[in-house]
């Protein structure tokens, strides 16, 4: 099966429905599609609905986990940042991608926004730590807490 042309169904599904941007993606697990999704940031005026968090939440949903490892992503784009630390955090190990994050700006999405954040060049965002005694100690008794998730 070619898994990058199922990401590419996802993402005509998603803008002949004019649910968001030309973004699908598929997770694959021991050759077969556990997670499909698209982007649906205008269907559900969400802006975390990119074609790969749809298919994680899609693919975790399905297999009853929040850990996608031994996983792999196709994507019609290279994802943007939030995508890649929701991949990092559900530990898909390989990603392919069509589209660059330049194709991807010459339509008008702003990836390079949050790049220049990340590296310095632009503050588009204040972060103030704020009540930090407290908070760790809602961490020290998450930490405490036997029972506790981790994750």
């Amino acid at each position: 099966m070619d898994y990058m042309r199922e990401a590419l169904k996802e993402a005509y599904e998603g803008i002949n429905a004019h649910h968001g941007g030309p973004f699908g993606s598929v997770i694959v697990k021991d050759g077969r599609i556990i997670g499909r999704g698209h982007n649906s940031v205008l269907l559900k005026k969400d802006p975390t609905c990119h074609g790969e968090m749809e298919a994680i939440r899609d693919a975790c949903k399905n297999e009853g986990t929040h850990d996608l490892t031994g996983c792999e992503l196709y994507t019609t784009a290279e994802p943007c940042p939030m995508c890649l630390g929701a991949i990092l955090w559900a530990n898909i190990s390989k990603v392919y991608y069509g589209c660059n994050v330049s194709d991807t700006d010459k339509i008008g999405f702003r990836d390079d926004k949050f790049y220049d954040f990340f590296n310095g060049k632009k503050s588009i965002l204040s972060l103030e730590e704020s009540n930090r005694k407290e908070c760790q100690k809602l961490f020290e008794d998450y930490n405490n807490d036997k029972e506790a998730k981790r994750y």
